[in-house]
């Protein structure tokens, strides 16, 4: 009896602990295979939004991504004393970061970053969303230079492999960000290795009707949206992009989650953390919680 006392008991503990991280809304899951992602564009660092300029929000920006912990999140416009600052501020977090300038430090980044203890990392690299992708170079009608930043992952409870991506299409050029999307596709289908889950994070500058969407989500595309992968309805608005205004409406997101076939989404989530109207970013933060599958393939060469 006394043995078996102690052994019901774990028992006990151990499905407690799966109920009440299945009921969670917020909090992030330890179970083995379950993946927080989250995609940010943080709004650059430029004296010219005043009140809303990078020093005063910083404190709010780290607060948020601390309090939601994902797992692995893809950022956009952010430059290097920025990238630096989160790294001080989130010590839990490495930092993958390519500057779209000169593939260094140069320019606006769109880093990948994940946490330590649930992965690590073995390869890592940057291309640009140009017909000369392997350097430094602005693509077809493109205002600026646009990158992709991938990594590796493979997460430490499971062994799971996970190809994350972070990117930010061009504002204003609707040819280039139609030839990204279809770059992204081939790119994904040359490099995706075998049992290689894809999480795609990014402000994609178009709304779900737009070719470069569907070029990466339609029959032929490799990937599909969390929000209609959601086993619970979204929770959120629409829109993704606020323009540091907590009243404005946008029709359609901007900022996407993107995964391959085979992942289960618990929740999608558009995230309007706000003190007293004042916004982190003139972009929200889009949230998915995610399973990623079975793999029974051994290690990824």
């Amino acid at each position: 009896m006394t043995t078996i006392l102690p052994r019901m008991l774990r028992r006990l503990v151990k499905r407690l602990a799966l109920v009440l991280c299945a009921s969670a809304v917020l909090a992030p899951c330890a179970h083995a295979q379950g993946v927080r992602a989250l995609t940010y564009n943080i709004r650059l660092d430029t004296a010219a939004d005043g009140p809303n300029a990078w020093p005063h929000r910083r404190q709010a920006m780290a607060s948020l991504i601390s309090f939601y912990a994902p797992d692995v999140m893809g950022m956009q416009e952010v430059l290097a004393h920025q990238r630096q600052q989160l790294a001080e501020d989130l010590p839990d977090y490495v930092f993958v970061s390519f500057g779209r300038d000169d593939g260094a430090e140069a320019g606006e980044s769109s880093p990948l970053a994940f946490r330590r203890v649930r992965f690590s990392l073995s390869e890592s690299g940057v291309f640009w969303l140009s017909p000369t992708p392997e350097s430094p170079s602005m693509g077809w009608d493109a205002a600026y230079r646009r990158i992709v930043t991938w990594a590796r992952l493979t997460e430490r409870g499971s062994g799971a492999h996970v190809l994350a991506l972070s990117t930010h299409w061009d504002h204003v050029g609707r040819s280039a960000r139609a030839h990204s999307g279809d770059m992204v596709r081939r790119w994904i289908a040359q490099n995706r290795r075998p049992c290689e889950t894809v999480i795609l994070l990014g402000d994609l500058n178009a709304h779900p009707d737009e070719a470069s969407y569907r070029n990466l989500t339609s029959a032929r595309g490799p990937l599909r949206d969390t929000i209609a992968l959601s086993a619970t309805p979204p929770f959120g608005p629409v829109g993704t992009f606020n323009g540091f205004d907590i009243a404005r409406a946008e029709p359609g997101p901007i900022d996407y989650i993107l995964v391959s076939d085979g992942v289960d989404v618990t929740r999608h989530g558009v995230i309007t953390q706000h003190e007293g109207g004042r916004l982190p970013s003139d972009h929200y933060p889009v949230l998915a919680d995610l399973s990623l599958p079975k793999q029974s393939c051994g290690a990824a060469r």
